[in-house]
């Protein structure tokens, strides 16, 4: 593909000279004499970088250099001068320009400088490319009532420094949502650092935390930052919180309260400025009751709650879900999406999903890999997911009720629980879609003693 470039210069020597030489060396090369033919031309020939004179009549190098990373951020424009002062060069440098080259030009000096602008330029296309890739794999997925609520309540919290405490079964997306959090906050630009707290042993995991000084303990070779220390800045997410040790959780409460970290065998406290996510698919308030939990932990994590729905609560999904997941193993492997029927996406969209969104990216997975034809069928995942079928949320063993009457009443609770959860407890939304008087539903839950999970 030919390279552009566009040459700014009031000088008709400077233009021919430049436009020459870089025609010579393959660049698509268009010249302007002034600073508004200049703007005008990179608005329509969209050049990968712009050589423009510092001193022109009229609009001058450096308000063109303005307006230019004004409309294009991205513009890369090396400034040329006949007497370029230091002055000149820090102005130019804080407006954006790329580098800064003095009259007359040196051909070896440009030819270097083109190809370290061209690869610098390509190197930040392929990390926005990479950064495009992220943000597909970490995308929260789906158009259903609780994902629209849940979206809705990340947009509010994310722009607030709150700590927010994350729940839902596993392979719902905590993670999703933690990072969805980082990147609509202040903090999206620096780090974001993830603990597993199930995964790591209970000896281990202060040393994880708030690191440790050499020498500490058998295997400390070297003075080691903990991730609260490598969070500094940006955002610790810990995750399963539920399974940290007593003594651990002792310790990030003392960090949530004064900001302060040290490293295990150190004595010099470290401040660190982070905001802490926290998630778990554990019931912390029945952790608390057996012991297992600190209570004042608790409610410092549990500042801003966020319920995950599970899968079975949001199936609407799950054909949305199931094309994102073909999208990104095709993106993956380089390869076309593979297609699926409706009669497949229907029959997954029945099945029960135990491991919820993850165990239906694994199935997709599965499906891509060893269906036999060009678009999964339904035979496909009749024959390689199985006959699992749903069973209605909340409904358990109604067989085994004794009467009919307490059969009715099982039902019909089990449902309209079923039906608040699917809709976040918005009971206005639930009673219009049940087709039902609000003041009728409010009568239901009193009567069942329906509950939410969590205290909103």
């Amino acid at each position: 593909m030919t390279r552009r470039i566009l040459v700014i210069d009031d000088e008709p020597g400077i233009r021919q000279a430049l436009g020459q030489l870089l025609e010579y060396e393959g660049f698509e090369v268009r010249t302007a004499s002034n600073g508004t033919e200049g703007i005008t031309q990179y608005d329509t020939f969209r050049p990968q970088l712009v050589f423009l004179d510092v001193k022109m009549a009229g609009l001058d190098g450096l308000e063109v250099l303005k307006r230019l990373r004004q409309a294009d951020p991205d513009a890369t424009v090396v400034m040329i001068s006949g007497h370029a002062t230091i002055q000149t060069a820090v102005e130019a440098t804080q407006l954006g320009a790329y580098d800064i080259l003095e009259k007359p030009l040196d051909t070896d000096r440009v030819l270097v400088l083109l190809r370290n602008a061209f690869e610098n330029r390509q190197l930040s296309e392929e990390n926005a490319r990479l950064r495009e890739t992220i943000e597909s794999r970490y995308e929260i997925v789906g158009r259903s009532f609780g994902i629209r609520a849940l979206l809705d309540r990340v947009d509010k919290v994310a722009a607030t420094p709150a700590r927010v405490l994350i729940t839902g079964e596993n392979g719902t997306g905590k993670e999703l949502v933690a990072r969805a959090i980082h990147r609509g906050s202040p903090r999206a630009k620096k780090p974001f650092v993830e603990v597993n707290c199930a995964a790591i042993p209970s000896e281990l995991i202060e040393s994880e935390l708030f690191g440790h000084m050499k020498g500490s303990f058998t295997g400390a070779i070297s003075d080691r930052a903990g991730k609260f220390e490598q969070a500094d800045g940006g955002t610790l997410f810990l995750d399963e919180i539920g399974d940290m040790s007593s003594s651990a959780q002792a310790k990030v409460l003392r960090v949530l309260q004064d900001g302060v970290v040290t490293r295990i065998g150190g004595s010099k406290p470290v401040q660190v400025d982070v905001r802490v996510l926290a998630a778990t698919n554990k019931n912390l308030e029945e952790e608390i009751a057996a012991g297992r939990f600190r209570e004042d932990l608790y409610y410092r994590l549990n500042v801003v709650p966020i319920t995950v729905p599970a899968l079975r609560e949001r199936r609407e999904d799950i054909p949305l879900l199931v094309t994102h997941f073909l999208q990104q193993l095709a993106a993956r492997d380089g390869l076309p999406a593979r297609r699926i029927s409706d009669e497949a996406l229907q029959r997954l969209a029945e099945l029960e999903w135990q491991g919820n969104v993850r165990e239906l990216r694994n199935t997709v997975e599965r499906l891509v890999i060893l269906a036999s034809g060009s678009t999964i069928a339904a035979a496909d995942v009749e024959r390689l997911v199985g006959r699992r079928t749903a069973e209605p949320s909340g409904l358990g063993n109604l067989l085994d009720i004794a009467t009919f009457e307490e059969f009715k009443q099982a039902a019909e609770r089990a449902y309209l629980l079923a039906k608040l959860r699917a809709f976040d407890w918005n009971v206005s939304e639930t009673a219009r879609v049940l087709d039902m008087p609000r003041s009728n539903l409010y009568k239901k839950i009193e009567r069942y003693q329906l509950q939410r999970e969590t205290t909103e």
